[in-house]
């Protein structure tokens, strides 16, 4: 699980500076030689565009008005997209809710294909994209987004979006963002570099920063990184798990077809089941009875692999938002401890919707430190570690622009103090689990030998072949994004024996 507290490792986040004097905005000019891949790739990976300066009066919130305000705010904020986007729509509700889907697209879209859309804008910009504000940049995006991967007519694209503009107050950008978006429109795809250097051209191309590429390409291989990037661009679908607390899946799915939901099981967790063209999951029948949660199918896997005995006593750290601590809980007595305070009523919120509050405690507990002694023993203890987050990057785009290579030794240090700090309280012949969304080994399978080196009471072992069959590498739980349409996930099972 990603922390918040890894956000701030390169330092603090931006924030809007001063309004000053308004400026001219710049003029578009004629398509002129690609920048070099290099620079291209730095500019939008790395960019932190200027807040807007003056403005004219607003007018009424539209839903690429709404699009752009959203990106702007993470663009000067470092917020997480699902967060804003929920915020906004439920302060500016839509009276259509295919206005509020577009919306979702146009924000998720833009991020995902960043990259790809900054090469081909800054043809026709004769300034670096990096300088322009928050709110015109986001304005060239979304429309660029709607030119090569929406079927929306070209001149709807480009008018609407002016448009936003005006509604947003910013008139005086309106006519250098209709020049660029014209010109953009004469095309039929987006601009690509040659297709070498390879690595340079998939960076553009599937919009991930160069490091990531060719450390995927390392790690995994040419047609395997390639899979994963394209995955990574695909909207993830709508997962949920069935509350087996209440319920089975077969009897859920049976339901669901009787309410006319279209619906299906997933093939690797038993509990999962996938929707189709579903709205607001809280309309979703099943939601206010507590029969179902939403969590990735791969997210399922690892309280499944896990596989920790009936009525065991199970601590689950790092437990927020709190999908795998539900997990645990239709089973066994779980104490969930996170750093964040103000996260814990989340998961209390979902255990008394789930009806799954007698059995699970929450309290607010830094797991980098040692654990207080009044927390006792455990049967098990799951560690959802912080971590890059790098198997999750379709679900959330913008990390993949904020993560560096470098962030990966810090994150590293926190995990082997988590890992340290968990397994006193593991009683002895108990289960450690420990678990993250990343798809990089060093954070890993080679965390988890590290460990079992310099500790030798615990030895890893696979789950019963009663608990079923799952993804793995070398007895580890993995799973990588790609065709299978799960996140990147690890987990190791480690069995204390004395």
């Amino acid at each position: 699980m990603t922390d918040e507290r890894i956000k701030n490792l390169r330092g603090p986040s931006r924030i809007a500076g001063p309004r000053g004097p308004a400026r001219p905005a710049p003029k578009a000019e004629a398509p002129r030689a690609p920048p070099s891949h290099q620079s291209a790739l730095k500019a939008a990976g790395q960019s932190r565009p200027k807040p807007a300066n003056a403005r004219g009066p607003r007018g009424e919130m539209t839903p690429r008005a709404l699009a752009i305000t959203v990106l702007a705010r993470v663009a000067a904020t470092d917020a997480y997209l699902n967060v804003v986007i929920d915020s906004q729509l439920d302060e500016h509700r839509f009276p259509e809710v295919r206005d509020a889907a577009f919306v979702t697209e146009l924000c998720y879209g833009s991020t995902r294909r960043q990259l790809t859309l900054d090469y081909g804008l800054q043809q026709y910009c004769n300034h670096q994209l990096p300088t322009l504000e928050n709110e015109v940049l986001a304005a060239l995006r979304v429309g660029a987004y709607q030119l090569f991967y929406m079927r929306v007519p070209k001149h709807a694209a480009v008018a609407d979006t002016v448009e936003a503009l005006k509604r947003l107050g910013l008139q005086r950008a309106t006519g250098f963002v209709n020049a660029v978006l014209r010109k953009l429109a004469t095309l039929e795809a987006p601009p690509l570099p040659p297709p070498e250097p390879r690595d340079e051209h998939l960076a553009i191309a599937h919009s991930h920063p160069l490091w990531l590429v060719k450390r995927w390409t390392r790690q995994f291989g040419p047609e395997r990184a390639e899979a994963m990037l394209a995955a990574d661009n695909l909207p993830p679908s709508v997962v949920v798990r069935v509350n087996t607390s209440r319920t089975t899946r077969d009897a859920l799915l049976k339901e669901f077809a009787e309410v006319g939901i279209d619906a299906r099981p997933t093939t690797m967790s038993v509990d999962g089941i996938i929707f189709a063209g579903v709205g607001r999951v809280e309309d979703v029948y099943g939601y206010a009875e507590g029969l179902w949660q939403v969590q990735d199918e791969a997210a399922q896997l690892v309280g499944l692999y896990g596989a920790i005995p009936d009525e065991a006593r199970v601590l689950d750290a790092c437990a927020a938002p709190g999908g795998k601590a539900c997990h645990l809980a239709q089973r066994h007595a779980v104490v969930a401890i996170d750093l964040h305070a103000n996260k814990l009523h989340k998961i209390t919120d979902e255990a008394k919707r789930l009806g799954l509050l007698d059995r699970l405690k929450t309290r607010a507990v830094d797991a980098s430190k040692p654990l207080p002694e009044g927390l006792g023993e455990f049967h098990a203890a799951l560690i959802d570690a912080p971590c890059s987050g790098l198997g999750t990057l379709r679900r959330h785009p913008e990390l993949r622009y904020r993560r560096q290579e470098e962030d990966l030794s810090d994150l590293h240090r926190l995990q082997r103090a988590i890992l340290e700090n968990c397994q006193a309280a593991v009683a002895p012949g108990g289960l450690l689990i420990y678990a993250v969304c990343s798809t990089d080994p060093s954070e890993g399978q080679d965390q988890v030998e590290m460990f079992l080196r310099s500790h030798p009471d615990f030895t890893a072992e696979p789950p019963p072949a009663s608990a079923g069959t799952f993804p793995n590498v070398q007895g580890y739980l993995r799973t990588l994004p790609g065709p299978e349409g799960a996140d990147g996930f690890f987990a190791a099972r480690l069995r204390r024996m004395y």
